[in-house]
């Protein structure tokens, strides 16, 4: 009987991983030609700067907090990166007399991830200093960001933003080629380099611990000395300069942009974060589960188009699997207390 519940512990408590293996056997058995290099080069090229969105908003979610202005940030993000990084012989230019080149892309990266961390640190001062709820913080700044970014968008013509520097594409666009069927996307290698930095930052470093122990239980940490509102400030940015990161990506990988850019974008980070075991209830969460969650969204997304399964039944699959990982995680919670 003791074996039997620690082998139903371990599948309840790896439920994410059985989820994956689960879907991608379907996919395979319905069609086997789904196991090719070309296509998981294709879902790790789409995944990556989701991945990335998600590993910012679930830090946010461990202080069991939330961020609903995400796809806004990615957004002003795009917009800002598109009007500075045109092409120099584009005719439409926004700004003809700035320079263009290498360090011009490092100058908007730097100035994107700055507008995007002060952004999202102004999200944890109204949540640490005056105690909203970050639901509502969040979900306020969205509407500010996107009134923002659509002021900016109006000023600078009110059309897409195209014409984009090749130099600055091919940093997003390119790729290694590692064997004739497998090209090693850029964008797969950032979202690593990124991933193990914020592995660091969570597993060993005082804000990782702090963060996790904030979450937990705040008052717990209160009184073993934690700084809250430093840490949930200086989360915050760290998270806001991961969207501006994603969001001059997404705009190499996609080629123009918009006020609408990034919209729904938050769906989509905190739903993989949610579904890779990261807790609403404060505290809990890996970069294992993560990384899982964002690849069970993005094998869904182009495996079942690969099969022709319709994106109204996907919409079905991908709420009944919130729904049941959120059932999960409470009952995880309930056990605790």
């Amino acid at each position: 009987m003791e074996k039997k519940n620690s082998i139903g512990q371990f599948m309840f408590n790896n439920a994410i991983y059985f989820v994956l293996v689960a879907i991608i056997g379907f996919i395979i058995f319905m069609d086997d030609s789904f196991v090719s290099p070309r296509n998981l080069q294709f879902i790790l090229t789409q995944a990556s700067t989701r991945l990335i969105l998600a590993i910012g908003v679930a830090g946010l979610l461990i202080l069991a907090g939330t961020d609903l202005s995400v796809g806004r940030m990615v957004g002003l993000s795009a917009v800002v990166t598109a009007s500075l990084l045109q092409a120099s012989d584009y005719a439409r230019r926004i700004y003809p007399e700035l320079p263009s080149g290498p360090l011009m892309i490092v100058v908007t990266l730097i100035i994107v991830v700055i507008i995007v961390g002060m952004l999202s640190a102004v999200n944890g001062v109204i949540i640490a200093k005056f105690n909203v709820t970050p639901f509502i913080a969040t979900l306020g700044m969205q509407l500010v960001i996107y009134g923002i970014n659509s002021l900016y968008f109006d000023a600078v013509g009110g059309s897409p933003i195209a014409g984009l520097d090749p130099m600055y594409t091919k940093f997003a666009q390119g790729s290694i080629a590692l064997t004739e069927e497998f090209q090693l996307s850029y964008l797969v290698i950032y979202a690593t380099i990124v991933t193990f930095v914020m592995w660091v930052i969570w597993n060993k470093t005082k804000l990782g611990k702090n963060m996790f122990a904030v979450g937990g239980n705040r008052e717990a940490a209160e009184v073993s000395g934690v700084n809250v509102g430093k840490t949930i400030i200086m989360i915050s940015i760290i998270a806001g300069m991961l969207y501006g990161f994603a969001g001059f990506l997404e705009l190499a990988r996609t080629g123009s942009a918009t006020n609408n850019f990034g919209n729904g974008y938050e769906l989509d980070a905190i739903a993989a974060c949610v579904v890779g075991g990261v807790s609403f209830n404060g505290g809990v969460g890996s970069i294992g589960g993560i990384i899982t969650g964002v690849l069970i969204f993005q094998v869904i997304n182009y495996g079942f188009a690969y099969i022709n399964i319709s994106p109204y039944i996907q919409y079905i699959i991908k709420g009944l699997i919130i729904i049941i990982a959120v059932a999960i995680d409470t009952q995880k919670y309930v056990k605790k207390k």
